[in-house]
């Protein structure tokens, strides 16, 4: 995917990411981001028909060591939207990135938004 860059910000770019057919209606997708540490993976989530339908969250499980969030189931619990990590199943909030069962733990999340049918992320 191409990673042009459109607006910049303080020290984050807005740039494209993928397409809306690159996405699976409510699951997850993992892309690689340029930001100003370097490259990074990142979760899309995309819930069609939501208020607010993509979501953006670090790749990487902070429990296994592995980047397999995208892989992660999404869901509901207790009116919370969540992914939960396919490892070891702890669940974290897509709008904040939050770990529900380790309050200490929070995923990197980034401002992601359509335009037309492209994908943004500010990184």
């Amino acid at each position: 995917m191409s990673t042009a860059t459109a607006a910049k910000t303080m020290t984050q770019t807005w740039q494209t990411l993928c397409t809306r057919a690159d996405l699976v209606p409510y699951s997850g997708v993992a892309a690689w981001v340029e930001t100003p540490e370097g490259p990074v993976q990142v979760a899309i989530f995309y819930l069609p028909g939501y208020a607010q339908e993509l979501y953006a969250l670090d790749h990487h499980d902070p429990f296994s060591g592995a980047n397999v969030i995208a892989r992660g189931i999404v869901g509901d619990l207790k009116g919370q939207l969540v992914v939960a990590s396919p490892i070891y199943k702890q669940h974290f909030r897509l709008e904040d990135g939050q770990c529900l069962e380790e309050e200490s733990v929070t995923l990197r999340t980034w401002k992601v938004s359509f335009k037309d049918d492209e994908v943004w992320i500010e990184a």
